[in-house]
């Protein structure tokens, strides 16, 4: 399976948040899964470390890559193709970074992990 981490997932994952259930977090851990993190994701994190939402044992721009790669999780840039995909998706969710992040699972065929109940209101694949 090709999984596409919604952020919250990602923090959950790394900090051991007992709300990420175990069979959840073994399916990050499972190698026969490919795991993406979005730079989109790593771009609404760092905005919240700034404002002081997000506490983080170091900055982000250390933190989140080393976790990304301690973890086996692959980056998944933002491309114009994803962000075309905004054309066609309906405003169900008012958060821009989830947007992008459904425009990229449907550009690049993944499965969002989310447990954003609005998310699966798009016609995208995702795991709960």
């Amino acid at each position: 399976m090709k999984l596409l981490l919604d952020t919250h997932i990602f923090l959950w994952f790394i900090s051991g948040d007992q709300k990420l259930p175990i069979h959840l977090q073994n399916s990050i851990r499972d190698l026969n899964n490919e795991v993406y993190l979005s730079c989109v994701s790593v771009w609404e994190a760092t905005i919240k470390y700034q404002l002081s939402k997000l506490p983080l044992p170091e900055s982000p721009e250390i933190y989140l890559p080393k976790q990304r790669q301690q973890h086996l999780i692959s980056s998944l840039n933002l491309d114009e193709e994803s962000v075309a995909q905004l054309l066609n998706l309906p405003l169900l969710h008012r958060d821009p970074f989830d947007r992008m992040l459904i425009c990229q699972a449907l550009q690049h065929n993944l499965t969002i992990f989310s447990l954003d109940p609005v998310i699966r209101s798009y016609s995208v694949s995702v795991l709960y």
